[in-house]
């Protein structure tokens, strides 16, 4: 993957862009200072050779910089690809980060923001999950252990495969057993056993952003705007997606928004991707089931300048976790391929 170029833009036209989004958080003065931010950011990217990667649910504003926005399957894909940059700056949180310099180790690889870390990621241990696929094994000696790319590069070492939203029933149907531990997302554990015949063995863990949306809140948006049409993220309660229209992850969200001929939305998932599919789909209507995460908001044009002008915060692994975990996510693409 090559660097794109980019040029600074004013701090009109990204007042123009923005505000739209949100009056308070984007008025002329701030978009002043972040346009400031915007043209330092792509000159020292220009001097550092360097690229960054930013997850669908970031900041808008980080989107100015990015050289590729997308989600978590197709940002390890865009890792991988990197040739002609010596950094990889991303903007995400701190897995993704250590999946990036898993599959591009010869590069640097830099997180603008230690503390963003994630509640899903943090609900499984690598100590944790050896001994309970120990005792798993005991019981059902095919298992197999599929970990969702939310978790800790050390927990991808000792799966199997891992998989993401996207994927999730494509790695399980193809994986070589008819029992699975899939850690460590519940609510995706049982989306994917609604569409398997094999056995899932969850894990007690989920996104603590999706688990907070009920059928409530998606019902009254349903009843006050005839025809909306709900797409939900897969990490969702399993009767929040029971409602839904399509479950999706994000970047097909966003392909499905813009191939749909309905023009009335309802972005159940955090809601920082309703912002993306905003500003490059204006011409439709997007509806937040409004839920921050408050780990990737984390991640600013302040911290991002910080992180190129001072070469922070940057992710090593031990060898043996890299390795192990290489193997599992390149599972993950040959069975998903």
């Amino acid at each position: 993957m090559n660097a794109p170029t980019h040029s600074p833009i004013s701090p009109r036209a990204l007042y123009d862009k923005l505000a739209p989004l949100d009056q308070s958080s984007y008025g002329l003065e701030a978009c002043e200072r972040y346009a400031e931010q915007i043209a330092q950011i792509l000159r020292l990217k220009e001097e550092r050779k360097a690229i960054v990667l930013a997850h669908n649910y970031q900041r808008p504003e980080i989107f100015e910089v990015a050289d590729f926005v997308g989600d978590s399957l197709e940002l390890a894909r865009k890792a991988k690809e990197v040739r002609d940059a010596d950094i990889i700056v991303f903007c995400g949180v701190h897995f993704m980060a250590e999946t990036a310099k898993v599959v591009n180790p010869g590069r640097t690889v830099l997180i603008p923001d230690l503390r963003a870390g994630c509640s899903l990621a943090d609900a499984v241990t690598a100590e944790a999950l050896a001994e309970r696929k120990a005792e798993l094994k005991q019981i059902y000696p095919d298992l197999k252990v599929v970990a969702y790319v939310n978790c800790t590069a050390d927990v991808k070492a000792l799966c199997d495969a891992c998989c993401t939203s996207a994927n999730a029933v494509k790695v399980v149907n193809a994986i070589d057993s008819e029992n699975v531990l899939f850690v460590p997302d519940q609510n995706l554990a049982n989306y994917v056993q609604e569409n398997t015949s094999k056995r899932i063995i969850s894990w007690d863990g989920n996104c603590y952003v999706h688990h907070q949306i009920t059928p409530a809140e998606v019902n009254k948006v349903k009843s006050s705007i005839p025809g909306i049409k709900v797409i939900a993220h897969p990490e969702c309660r399993k009767d929040v997606l029971a409602l839904a229209d399509a479950v999706l992850s994000t970047s097909a969200m966003v392909n499905y928004a813009r191939a749909s001929e309905a023009d009335k939305f309802l972005v159940v998932t955090e809601c920082g991707l309703s912002d993306r599919l905003l500003m490059e789909i204006p011409e439709k209507h997007f509806y937040k089931a409004c839920k921050l995460c408050r780990f990737m908001k984390m991640i600013t044009l302040d911290g991002t300048l910080d992180s190129l002008r001072n070469l922070r915060y940057e992710v090593n692994l031990p060898d043996e976790v890299r390795e192990g975990a290489r193997r599992a996510l390149e599972r993950m693409l040959e069975l998903s391929a």
